[in-house]
Parts: C-alpha cells; structure tokens; sequence
C-alpha cells in the first residue's frame, strides 16, 4: 500500500531533505522512524528537496508499507509523532493509488521568504533580519517578471542537476506582515537554489543598487554570474504542495491552505 505523509519540520539542524552519507537529514531521520514503528525497511521520496536549514510548513513524501491488522492509520501517525525528533512533525498520512507519486504528482508548490524589520529574539532561526527597510515598490516592480513561463538558468545554483531550467510561475511579490515581509513565489517547478538566489537578487534591487530594469536584464541573460549572493536559507519555508484534487479526497489536511490544485 502507497501512503502520502505531510509533515512540517524545522531545518535548522538538518543538511537538507535528501539522505547525504555523513550527515542529518530531514528523509534520513523519517525513514529511520517509519521503519522503527512499521518494523519493515521504509524509504520516503519527497516532492521536493529542501537545502540544508530551510524550513517546511508542509512537504508531502510518499512511502510503500505494509500495516499489520492491528495498526490503523491514526495509531500509526500517533506513534511517528512519539518516534520522530521534535522539530520534525506529521500532520497527516492517507492511503494513495499505488501509482501516485508526491513529486511528480504535484502541480504546484510554494515558497515563503521570511524578512525581519524589528529585532526578535525568538526569530533569528527562521527569518533574515534587516535593520533597514527595503523599497518592496521596487521589489515587487523587478518579481513582476518572474510570472509567466521563463527559463530560471540565472536563478540556479552551477552544480544543479536538473535537465532544464524551465519553470511557469503563478505568483511572486513581497507582502507586508506585522514586523516585516514575506515573499511568496508559487510556481510548477523549482530549479536547485532559485528561490534563495531570486531573493537575493531582489533584496539588491530593494537597498537600490540593481534597479528592477537590470533585474530583468539579470534573468534574461541566463547567467548566473549576474545574479546576486543567494539569500540566507534561515528565512525560506516550503509552505504549500498541492496535487490533483483526486489525490486529497476526503482527506483531513492541516486548516489554512487549499492543497488542491486550483491551477
């Protein structure tokens, strides 16, 4: 039986969601803690691989097992929460077809970038502070060009593995929050490091020394030397996987996000 797990997970102890020899990873710890509750080997695949520190208020992985007679799927989610590190948290588990796949199968996901404007003492692990505002006019002017379908090759890390730099963007602008902003980007597909380097590049344009013509002019050239530095991965959430509305069907999902897809 195929099951999707969605879970949420603070990244600042953890080299990433993929299994890397040597290190702690988010994937590493979950199938170690799967396979001691289901005492079968398990292995998960996520929709997408987070880098090391950067946090998810909600990734999807799916898994194959087999549950024993007398282990429902409420039991087997009440043990993996007892089991698992506490910075790492399941929210939910439902049986799938077995050919659903939680990266293939997702049709959009969406990215938060966290930006202080106020000293926080009980932020520093999961926001960029600035002690300066940003001009978030110019900000938003220069994300404006990021919708749409473009080729993402100047906001990718050089050793990525992907086979194309294609991406259609749904939705990228910066919002004010109490004490900040936060950058939300939705989009089909992310390419190895875009979102830090998109936010980078765009905190440029906000402390006014790349004007959001050159912006344009930076994501154009499909150069990543253009770019600028990648943001500090401390502020970045994985907030939203969605999937075919199929998929999810009488699922009780964590409240506050439509994870159907509405595209």
């Amino acid at each position: 039986m195929r099951y999707f797990l969605h879970l949420a997970y603070d990244g600042t102890q953890y080299h990433g969601w993929q299994i890397q020899p040597g290190v702690i990873t988010v994937q590493q710890q979950l199938d170690r803690c799967l396979s001691q509750v289901l005492r079968q080997p398990v292995y998960s695949l996520g929709s997408g691989r987070t880098d090391s520190g950067v946090h998810a208020s909600h990734q999807v992985a799916h898994f194959d097992a087999e549950l024993a007679s007398e282990l429902d799927v409420p039991t087997l989610l009440y043990r993996l929460n007892r089991a698992l590190p506490r910075d790492i948290r399941a929210q939910a588990l439902h049986p799938v077809p077995i050919n659903a796949h939680a990266r293939f199968d997702a049709v959009a996901r969406t990215y938060e970038y966290h930006v202080r404007l106020t000293p926080d003492p009980f932020a520093p692990n999961f926001s960029l502070y600035l002690d300066r505002a940003p001009d978030v006019a110019a900000m938003n002017e220069a994300a404006a060009l990021l919708l749409g379908t473009h080729d993402f090759t100047s906001f990718s890390k050089v050793k990525g593995s992907e086979k194309h730099y294609i991406c259609t963007c749904f939705e990228a602008g910066w919002h004010e929050v109490p004490g900040g902003l936060v950058f939300r980007i939705r989009a089909n597909r992310f390419v190895r490091g875009m979102v830090r380097l998109v936010v980078g590049t765009l905190l440029t344009v906000g402390r006014g020394k790349m004007s959001p013509e050159a912006f344009g002019e930076t994501f154009r050239s499909l150069n990543r030397v253009h770019a600028s530095g990648a943001a500090l991965a401390n502020g970045l959430f994985l907030c939203r996987v969605e999937y075919p509305a199929e998929l999810l069907q009488h699922v009780a999902l964590p409240a506050g996000l439509p994870y159907f897809s509405q595209v």
